[in-house]
């Protein structure tokens, strides 16, 4: 299920270009173009959903693997090592939510600070 009018559906299907991070049946992960971090990149489900608002039981093994997936990725990436290195994730849902592209994704971010801008 796509969206042919949603920016990361095109980036899926390879009709925009992307910096890919990991691909795999569920999910295509690439670096954000507009970077808050050393280290940010998306990790988007290959299925058009919308928002977290829009998930429900039937998600629950696909958000499961982003989850888990986030962070190899983020140690790939060269985030540092729990406790003192780390990342953080976030999924913008909605308006209010700060959610700009109406395509479930998760942002993870890391790498040494001053990155954080809220």
């Amino acid at each position: 299920m796509t969206d042919d009018n949603c920016v990361f559906c095109k980036i899926i299907a390879g009709k925009i270009p992307s910096k890919k991070v990991h691909e795999d049946e569920l999910v295509y992960a690439f670096h954000d173009i507009n970077p808050w971090a050393p280290i940010h990149f998306l990790i988007v489900p290959k299925a058009h959903i919308a928002s977290m608002a829009h998930v429900g039981p039937e998600h629950a093994a696909l958000l499961a693997h982003m989850m888990t997936l986030a962070p190899k990725l983020a140690a790939q990436a060269g985030c540092g090592a729990y406790p003192e290195g780390g990342f953080r994730i976030v999924v913008n849902t909605g308006a209010e939510g700060g959610q700009e592209v109406h395509h479930l994704h998760m942002h993870v971010m890391g790498g040494p600070r001053p990155w954080y801008k809220g």
